[in-house]
């Protein structure tokens, strides 16, 4: 038998099979959404893709763990995706399990993988996961158990009001998030302010890497948005470690080490904030967490 992992995001999904020994038979591809926005187009794009695979396997699939960036119902339906608006209404668990007969789809928010995979690759049972990319995702992790659980929904860590005096729109319709102050759009978009012009991701990197004030300004905003959100949590459930993984964290040297820094400085008397820690598994974390979830018994 082979499980599969699958990563859904907003601009690509991705794929991972392991046979049932985990060693051995391991495959990874992915496909890019078409560019026609059209609900429709992209199951025909998964339905092409999956084919695709199933037919390179040597083993059936027994079971189906999917990453998740939308909000879903319990029966697997999507309810909302800002990313991909359209998708709403879209049965994705009864889609997967008519291109992959036999197998049990499972489906879980790609933040709370993400943590699970990350708790799993650093043998740390207690963790708060912070993805940083076009959103902010994250999850909890409390001996070895995602917090609070699938039954009871998704750690929407990326929803935590850290400005209070109202802050940037964001995409939930809320002023505040954490999400509208950090995410790697909102960071762009305030040093482009801060420069006075529209700029790449590479300039951000490099001014920031050089010690441009601007950079500087624009990426430590929103890494103490991030500290803000890390530290909060980590007054309730303690926990040993903090991870910030997710792609724009990843490709700005010294992000992690920034946010860090942040964290330090709110700590308080008789109190320290666990250490942070730059994520193992780095853009793998939430394919990894999926095929957890299709290994899980």
């Amino acid at each position: 038998m082979s499980y599969l992992g699958i990563d859904v995001g907003g601009t690509k999904v991705a794929f991972r099979t392991e046979n049932a020994a985990g060693i051995g038979e391991e495959t990874e591809s992915s496909f890019r959404w078409p560019r026609t926005r059209c609900v429709r187009d992209d199951l025909t794009a998964l339905a092409e893709h999956t084919h695709a695979l199933r037919s390179r396997l040597e083993r059936p699939v027994e079971a189906v763990g999917v990453a998740m960036p939308a909000t879903l119902a319990p029966d697997g339906r999507v309810l909302t995706w800002p990313g991909r608006p359209f998708w709403e209404g879209v049965d994705l668990r009864a889609e997967l399990a008519a291109l992959l007969p036999g197998a049990e789809v499972r489906c879980a928010d790609d933040g709370d993988l993400a943590a699970l995979a990350e708790a799993d690759a650093a043998d740390c049972g207690d963790l708060v996961y912070l993805g940083v990319g076009t959103g902010i995702g994250g999850g909890i992790v409390l001996d070895g158990r995602l917090v609070p659980g699938a039954h009871r929904g998704s750690c929407e860590v990326g929803h935590m009001v850290v400005d209070r005096r109202a802050g940037d729109l964001c995409d939930c319709g809320r002023r505040g998030c954490v999400q509208s102050v950090a995410s790697g759009p909102a960071t762009l978009r305030r040093a482009a302010e801060l420069r006075g012009e529209p700029l790449e991701f590479t300039d951000l990197r490099d001014a920031f890497t050089a010690g441009e004030r601007w950079a500087v300004d624009a990426v430590g905003e929103s890494c103490a948005a991030l500290a803000a959100a890390a530290v909060s949590l980590a007054e309730l459930v303690h926990p040993a470690r903090i991870v910030v993984g997710g792609g724009f964290a990843a490709g700005v040297p010294g992000f992690v080490e920034t946010v860090a820094q942040e964290v330090t400085r709110l700590a308080r008397p008789a109190w320290t904030p666990p250490p942070v820690h730059p994520a193992r598994l780095a853009g793998l974390s939430s394919l990894r967490g999926a095929l957890l979830l299709a290994r899980r018994p």
